[in-house]
């Protein structure tokens, strides 16, 4: 079936559906990785988000169960310039077409998705529509657009309930905004209890468990509108338990320490984001997703100092607190399919608890 993409400036890109053909609102953003459009599509960051791929042949290894970071698809539209419709590859479950139809996520294939993303990064993300159709009235859709206000996604992808993983001596509570489950891979694998709280979870729920540690995970969404999560974080922070923050997490603690954040015009999402680290000055590849970042100018050099920047625009990467047991970083040292170069913070959180590490 013919399915077009209109965006909220009025431009139209035509192609092909493909996957679970329903036509959706989403915020169209970009990701320029080469592999790993499984843990992509199974990563609830990008809940609300229609993804455009920048490498032109997606599907050509299917869908591995395995590699997924939650149990099922959390974007709203998958786009690509070409599909490929027979994976070839052992550890394939199923192909992607029909992984997108079971769980109900549109695609378009077909694109020219180079214009598209030239368009995304001189324009910045837009809200659009994937129709589906012969008679798509752009003019039309385009008012539906504007009309279109996105909402809040924290509470679509935390878990509503806790779950625990993992029996080592180390316990670590998980606030779980959206969590990626290879974030709790590596601490379970570093000899840790893994307890996911739901993002409704008080810093009085979170002490009940216990904990040697806490970890702040990723999620979608403009971390401005995680009001009670900030609250409770201000709680964590006065607390001084050791705590490592991912991505939204980071964002999160930034702001209930008196920062302030600001959106992106584009972006960052891929695995191929260089940061450098202002205290050895080793530049690190890094997995990213995210269109929000700390502002730089409100983050108080008493509370906290910067530790690590993006190599291509110089934005906040991380941030290591003055109080000496809390650190954050706003890319994914657990990152699956990789890099894995910054896997070694989960160490450095372990060591600081006085953990066992790999």
């Amino acid at each position: 079936m013919k399915a077009v993409l209109v965006l909220e400036n009025g431009m139209c890109f035509e192609g092909n559906g493909f996957g679970y053909q329903q036509d959706t609102f989403c915020e169209v953003v970009f990701n320029s990785a080469m592999c790993g459009y499984t843990e992509l599509l199974t990563d609830p960051s990008y809940a609300g988000q229609g993804v455009v791929m920048t490498y032109p042949m997606i599907g050509n290894y299917g869908i591995c169960y395995d590699d997924a970071e939650s149990v099922h698809p959390w974007l709203k539209a998958f786009i690509v310039h070409s599909l490929t419709e027979k994976a070839s590859n052992f550890r394939c479950d199923v192909e992607l077409d029909a992984y997108l139809q079971y769980n109900k996520v549109p695609g378009m294939e077909g694109v020219d998705t180079r214009h598209l993303t030239k368009v995304l990064r001189e324009s910045g993300t837009m809200r659009g529509k994937l129709c589906y159709g012969e008679n798509v009235d752009p003019e039309e859709v385009r008012k539906e657009i504007l009309e279109y206000q996105p909402i809040s996604c924290v509470p679509l992808v935390s878990s509503p309930e806790s779950k625990q993983y993992g029996d080592g001596p180390v316990k670590i509570a998980l606030m779980d905004y959206g969590v990626k489950l290879n974030i709790v891979r590596s601490l379970v694998k570093r000899g840790c209890t893994v307890r996911c709280f739901p993002h409704t979870a008080t810093f009085e729920d979170l002490m009940a468990f216990r904990p040697d540690g806490i970890m702040l995970s990723n999620g979608p969404g403009d971390p401005q509108d995680c009001v009670q999560q900030i609250q409770e974080l201000k709680k964590v922070y006065a607390y001084g338990i050791p705590t490592f923050a991912i991505c939204l997490g980071h964002q999160l603690m930034a702001l209930a320490q008196g920062a302030e954040t600001y959106k992106l015009t584009y972006g960052h999402r891929g695995i191929n984001h260089p940061v450098k680290d202002l205290s050895s000055g080793r530049v690190y590849i890094t997995s990213q997703n995210h269109g929000y970042v700390v502002d730089e100018k409100t983050v108080d050099p008493s509370v906290a100092e910067i530790s690590f920047v993006s190599m291509n625009d110089g934005s906040v990467e991380g941030l290591r607190y003055k109080n000496g047991k809390v650190f954050s970083v706003q890319f994914h040292p657990e990152a699956a399919s990789g890099p894995k170069d910054t896997g070694f913070l989960f160490d450095m959180f372990l060591k600081g608890i006085g953990g066992s590490q790999l």
